[in-house]
């Protein structure tokens, strides 16, 4: 097989802006590279994109300054650079926005272009701002949407979302990856595990969204502190992640409300606030945390639990978090994003002897281990490349009915 020439990678942002995106793009991106081709990455620049940027490395993004409206920015000199660059193909990461102008644009000088919609396809996505989003699909989305040569889903529920939005594009089903800590950190991260600590921290990583069902946690986690026999100084839950607007201020008026949380840090708060943690600090978070949850009404594969079993935590999710495998290894409790369910879970979970939730989170562990590595993701990306360019035989991936 021949291997791709440019491969343009286009996202709205390269930093933690992007929320689960971040992460996911980048090694996406930089796996790619490794297995042979020549990618380039572009974005708008926001406010964090010097910090993160960084990360890309070895790969450089060129980044360029929105104009326009806030809530639809745009860039006549990032067209302008995508097209003159003469990329053999791109790759779209996202909807909704100003890179699907420019697959249009490209689209038109015969170059084709692959889309990663994160989701963004699902139904509750569709659902959330649809007003936005119907007006969006007249004017440029479903065009957008229509013309690409291949539509990548990260798992087989989304790829049903794709269908059901009307689209008959050729789709690839692959997953989002992950790394793994090493063995040294693994040996680190038992040994934690097996010491007594109190309290223990239930934890949420993402972003903070409506969408993740954090609303419905807080109300649950008040049944759950309620409960007969529930000893209050035993668990703590710890939401931490990027603020999405405004709505982290709507849940500690909860939390206050519902007597879980004081601003200023009260010794006693079961809810901690801890704020976004990237680097070196997300790394200690999920060290010392004792298991996971998301609560989510709708995902495309979250990255955040692939970490959280890479760390080897148990989790607690919805099956809206499309990890099916994580139920069929016992590696995940599943849940409802709704109050009662959410309690149900979580009381179970804190019912668990920490043998039972070690035991759980390391079968979740060795199931990231063995399906979603990167580089495995990235030579199943790299197929897709070379057959949407005629360089290859359509990989068994993808699903064209």
């Amino acid at each position: 097989m021949q291997k791709p020439g440019v491969v343009s990678v286009l996202t709205a942002s390269v930093s933690r802006k992007a929320g689960g995106l971040y992460s996911a793009v980048c090694r996406l991106s930089q796996e790619v590279a490794v297995a042979g081709a020549e990618v380039s990455v572009s974005s708008f620049a926001d406010k964090h994109t010097a910090q993160d940027i960084q990360a890309w490395q070895p790969l450089i993004p060129q980044v360029f300054a929105p104009q326009g409206a806030s809530f639809f920015p745009t860039s006549r000199a990032w067209q302008r650079a995508i097209l003159q660059g003469h990329p053999e193909l791109i790759h779209n990461h996202g909807l909704w926005l100003y890179p699907s102008l420019i697959c249009l644009a490209a689209h038109r000088r015969g170059i084709p272009y692959i889309i990663s919609p994160h989701g963004m396809l699902d139904p509750w996505a569709v659902r959330h701002s649809a007003w936005k989003k119907k007006i969006a699909g007249l004017l440029f989305e479903n065009r957008h949407l229509r013309h690409a040569a291949c539509i990548h889903a990260l798992c087989q529920s989304e790829a049903e979302s794709v269908r059901a939005y009307g689209l008959t594009n050729p789709i690839a089903v692959i997953p989002n990856g992950i790394d793994m800590p090493d063995g040294q950190a693994e040996r680190r991260l038992n040994e934690a595990r097996r010491r007594p600590r109190r309290p223990k921290q239930l934890l949420f990583l993402g972003r903070i969204h409506p969408k993740k069902g954090l609303k419905e946690l807080l109300d649950a986690w008040r049944m759950v502190q309620d409960a007969p026999g529930h000893e209050q100084s035993e668990w703590q839950l710890v939401i931490a992640g990027w603020d999405d607007g405004g709505h982290e201020e709507d849940l500690k008026r909860q939390a206050g409300f519902l007597g879980l949380f004081h601003e200023g840090g009260a010794v006693h708060n079961s809810i901690c606030f801890a704020g976004p943690k990237f680097g070196k600090e997300k790394d200690q978070l999920l060290r010392g945390a004792d298991a996971f949850i998301l609560p989510s009404f709708s995902e495309g594969l979250p990255m955040s639990v692939l970490e959280a079993w890479a760390y080897g935590l148990p989790v607690v999710m919805t099956p809206q978090c499309n990890l099916p495998e994580g139920f069929v290894a016992e590696a995940a409790a599943k849940i409802e994003p709704k109050i009662e369910s959410i309690a149900a879970g979580v009381s179970a979970l804190f019912q668990m002897t920490d043998q039972q939730r070690l035991e759980m989170g390391l079968r979740g562990r060795q199931l990231v281990a063995e399906k979603f590595a990167w580089p495995k993701i990235a030579q199943q990306m790299m197929r897709v490349y070379e057959w949407v360019l005629g360089k290859g035989n359509m990989p068994s991936c993808v699903i064209t009915e």
